[in-house]
Order: C-alpha cells, then structure tokens, then sequence
C-alpha cells in the first residue's frame, strides 16, 4: 500500500512541506502562509499530521545511508518542554559531532540510559564504541555496566565524564533548540518524538552526514 495513498496533494508538495518545516525551524501557521503564497492553500494541521507521519519514514529510509560513525562517543541530556513539562531529550554523537542515536524519555535514570545507549548501539551496531563520555550523571555507569554484563558492550570500552569532551554536543543542543522554539512546546511524548526525529534527519542531511 502506497505511504500516500488517499492524499490529495502530490507526493512532492507533501515532502517539500515536511522537509521545510524540519529543516527551517518554522511553525506550522508560518508554512501555511508560505504555500498560500504560492497559490496552495494548506491548512496548518494538515502540514502537522503530514510531519507526524512521514518525518520517521524519511528517517527510515535514510538508515542504510548513515555511514561510519567514529568509535568515540558523546553522549548528554537535554530538556524538552512536552505537555507542559520538562522532559529529557538524550543524544549520542561521534567526536566530529555526526549524529549517532537520540530518544526523548519522560525520566533520566538508569533506566533511560541503558534504553538509550541499547538504541544506539543498534544503530551503529557495526562498528560499537571504543570509549564512551558522558557527564557525571550516575545512571550512565550502571547503564554501562549492565550492558557489559549482557554482551552488548564490549568490556574494553572506556567511560569518560568530561564536561571539555562533550562541548561539541552542549553546542548542538543549542542549534537542535532554536529548531525547537517556534513549536512553542509539544502536546505529546508522540508528537514530540516525531518531529523531532524530523529535525535531527534534516540537519544530519543538510551537514553531510550521510553516504550519497
């Protein structure tokens, strides 16, 4: 069954749509605007619902194109405001800021962690980490150790806490964030995690960060 079957705009506006509210940091009001300028009249909730349902595909079907990722990892925490409440958006990156795996979870406990770090070290699982630098967040040692303890991590894998380290993904919270802020908040931990998967591909693309 076609992704876009019963859709009553052309494939190609619908992704140019998705791709420019993921890449620009627009709100969804401001897009509407934009296409009824062009002579498209689109209404706001359909560009989101559009961003829902195809953000994650284009994510899906740019996998196999994700490349070598380095063996040295950064991994850090920010805050998402979802619902009302601050959440935790957690990412990884490479030493040269390439985007290994990222999840919004409601807590940050070992829980978390270990679900996060599991996620990607799916993602890379090719080429696993050779050292691991985190802040001094105590759910990151447990988490290591218990996938050490499981055979999911190598034992020779090297854990780090260095604030230095880790400055190159402090900074690309804060570019990921001024992607954020027009949303105005997210409703849901759905909503959230979807668009936010938007943002994350479409700045790996527009970086370079895949294989073509």
């Amino acid at each position: 069954m076609s992704l876009f079957k019963r859709r009553r705009f052309p494939v190609a506006m619908i992704l140019l749509c998705v791709r420019w509210y993921c890449k620009y940091g627009i709100s969804y009001r401001d897009l509407s605007e934009m296409m009824q300028e062009r002579g498209v009249k689109i209404d706001p909730s359909t560009l989101f619902r559009w961003v829902q349902r195809y953000a994650p595909e284009i994510k899906k079907r740019m996998r196999p194109y994700q490349g070598h990722r380095s063996g040295s990892w950064r991994v850090d925490e920010t805050y998402v405001r979802v619902g009302g409440r601050w959440r935790y958006l957690f990412r990884a990156v490479d030493k040269h800021g390439r985007l290994i795996a990222s999840m919004l979870a409601g807590r940050r406990d070992t829980g978390a962690a270990y679900r996060f770090l599991r996620k990607a070290l799916r993602a890379v699982c090719d080429y696993p980490p050779s050292a691991i630098t985190t802040d001094k967040l105590a759910s990151y040692p447990k988490a290591i150790r218990r996938l050490q303890g499981e055979g999911l991590l190598p034992q020779y894998v090297e854990h780090r806490t260095s604030k230095y380290l880790n400055n190159i993904l402090e900074a690309d919270h804060g570019a990921l964030k001024r992607m954020i802020r027009p949303t105005r908040g997210f409703q849901t931990m759905k909503t959230a995690a979807a668009t936010l998967t938007g943002f994350e591909i479409m700045r790996m693309i527009r970086r370079g960060h895949y294989n073509k």
